[in-house]
């Protein structure tokens, strides 16, 4: 097997073994050459060759996102690691092992005007849980003194007594700074950065190894239930007839179904849940704008909880933000492993448990469930809802909400789907989807810019099916996304195209005049048709509901290649029909 002649390469390499990083996301370039030769040269990794940095590093994301366990992003030297900055950014807020290993120059190159240089150490600031900063082999001749500078033997061995004696300093530093940045992305689940300098040459290879690792225990996470704060809380919890659970971004399955269930049976608890909580039950409130949008005061008033309980990730519900914010509970307990946000600014107590060990712990000790008529106040309430929702739909015409109610309804079962940011997961929250549907969304930053590469690598490592759906201005974005030699056949894109940016309309502003088309809906006349035709996509438009049906009943078929149908909509109807779509369910 080849590997890089260069020690600090095949140490990153040996150590992403070690802690088993299988899939390595690598950008061409030359600087990062032995690390590339030392990942595609071992087939225990899954290498990937992604182009633009950017797409890579949210490529990476949307694997991690799936896999659970660390991606690593390889790059050059210069720009190339500012191009991480927004997925690592992501992977920050949501809690995604990213691991990234940028090449540099050697210190002495720095900062003289070189080329492709920049101030690599400690770029990513706060935005990462580590920054290690290796340090630079010393080359052969380097260990070897020259006969000119040393006159006796005894100066000689002193001399080479020193240089080895640094070698081996800076070998164990590389190291351990390896394995605790590697351990650190995976513990505590979050971005890592590995600034790594080579000098030339770079390309030079050997067959055998020439470094030996210190033996390392690679460590796992281990959760501490502190039983006397579970004490503290039941006596509060059974004394509350109003209990609220607002669950954030969550992967499936992440809580067990008899916990669940056990939730569900207690009257005096509301379970409000978003489109990418991925927690049903047919007694939770899915929606949660269709339930808080038309409520006054007295309402509001009844539904403020006595106990806040929280746990997921971010919430996308601006609604429920400004409610809780205002009718503060008296208590607001967050569930979670990593960093609890006071979102309500009321939090009082952070259980640094997993969602499922926290209630496995918890629930048994729940003596009685508290007598209340909370819960079946609002599931009638929901009801009268979802029965207004329905009617409004038989009254609007072709527009984004329409589209997007088609769209939810079609998607195959068992599969998974990714929503891009802006207006789009926004629209997806004011619908019901079918539990079998596992739902992802980059809202960490909640930005647009890396969307559709997230879903790609999503798609590349996920057991379900994928489908995308995204706007128009996301979409064309992240185009470069589709410049990918990875993507499956089955993955499938739905482009809701607008001409521009919609949710602005929707947003309080002076609409229809020249600086609000240029310069917050930013109105196109661009389509999806010839970027599939370059990047290898079967490509399907519609524009009316009846072209829509026509083209989802084959979308999801079998086929030789990835498709994407692009859904135009009429843009000066879109924001009067979400606008007036609250006006009719109060």
């Amino acid at each position: 097997m080849k590997h890089s002649k260069i020690p600090l390469s095949q140490t990153v390499v040996a150590l992403c073994k070690a802690h088993n990083i299988k899939h390595i996301v690598i950008s061409p370039g030359s600087r990062n050459a032995p690390l590339t030769i030392g990942f595609t040269h071992d087939e225990f990794f899954n290498s990937y060759s992604i182009v633009d940095e950017r797409c890579a590093a949210f490529f990476a994301l949307g694997m991690a996102q799936q896999l659970k366990t660390p991606v690593a992003v390889v790059c050059t030297s210069g720009s190339a690691l500012l191009n991480y900055y927004p997925a690592i950014a992501e992977a920050y807020y949501s809690n995604i092992p990213l691991v990234v290993l940028s090449a540099d120059r050697p210190k002495h190159l720095i900062g003289i005007g070189d080329g492709q240089t920049i101030m690599q150490k400690n770029v990513y600031g706060e935005h990462v849980l580590y920054s290690a900063n290796l340090k630079l082999d010393l080359k052969d001749e380097q260990r070897l003194p020259a006969e000119d500078d040393i006159p006796i033997f005894k100066n000689i061995e002193s001399r080479l007594e020193r240089l080895l004696g640094f070698q081996k300093d800076i070998q164990e530093n590389n190291e351990t700074e390896t394995h605790n940045a590697l351990s650190i992305a995976t513990l505590r689940s979050g971005p890592v950065h590995i600034n790594i300098p080579f000098d030339e040459p770079l390309y030079e290879m050997v067959d055998e190894l020439t470094i030996e690792l210190e033996p390392y225990k690679i460590q796992t996470r281990v959760e501490k239930v502190d039983n006397f704060e579970i004490k503290s809380l039941l006596d509060i919890w059974h004394d509350a007839k109003r209990k609220m659970i607002l669950v954030g971004a969550l992967e499936p399955n992440a809580v067990e179904q008899q916990w669940i269930e056990e939730i569900a049976d207690d009257d005096s608890i509301l379970v409000f849940t978003e489109t990418i909580s991925n927690f049903h039950h047919q007694d939770f409130f899915p929606g949660i704008d269709k339930i808080i949008a038309p409520l006054g005061e007295e309402e509001f008033k009844e539904l403020q909880p006595d106990i806040l309980l929280t746990f997921g990730g971010l919430i996308v519900s601006k609604k429920i933000k400004a409610f809780l914010r205002q009718y503060k509970p008296e208590h607001h307990w967050h569930v979670g492993l990593h960093h609890a946000n006071d979102t309500f600014f009321c939090l009082e107590k952070h259980i640094k448990l997993s969602p499922n060990t926290f209630f496995s712990e918890f629930l048994p000790q729940v003596t009685h469930h508290t007598k209340s008529t909370y819960k079946s106040k609002w599931l009638e309430v929901r009801q009268k809802r979802r029965k207004l929702h329905e009617s409004y739909l038989k009254t609007i015409p072709y527009s984004d909400f329409s589209v997007y109610s088609t769209i939810l309804k079609s998607l195959p079962k068992q599969s998974q789907l990714q929503v891009s940011n802006s207006s789009t997961i926004r629209y997806t929250q004011l619908f019901q989807l079918r539990k079998d549907i596992s739902v992802f969304c980059n809202r960490g930053t909640s930005g647009i810019d890396g969307s559709t590469s997230t879903a790609v690598g999503a798609s590349v490592v996920s057991k379900e099916r994928t489908t995308f759906i995204t706007g128009d201005l996301s979409f064309f974005y992240d185009s470069n996304a589709l410049w990918n030699n990875y993507i499956p056949k089955n993955f499938r894109v739905i482009v809701i195209n607008n001409k521009g940016g919609g949710i602005f309309r929707i947003l309080p502003g002076h609409k229809n005049t020249e600086n609000f088309d240029q310069f917050f809906e930013t109105k196109h006349n661009l389509t999806a048709k010839l970027l599939c035709e370059m990047y290898g996509f079967n490509y399907v438009m519609a524009d009316t509901e009846a072209s829509l049906d026509k083209a989802l009943n084959s979308f999801y078929d079998n086929a030789k290649r990835p498709k994407l149908l692009e859904v135009f909509t009429p843009s000066q109807v879109n924001d009067e029909v979400l606008l007036d779509y609250f006006k009719f369910i109060k």
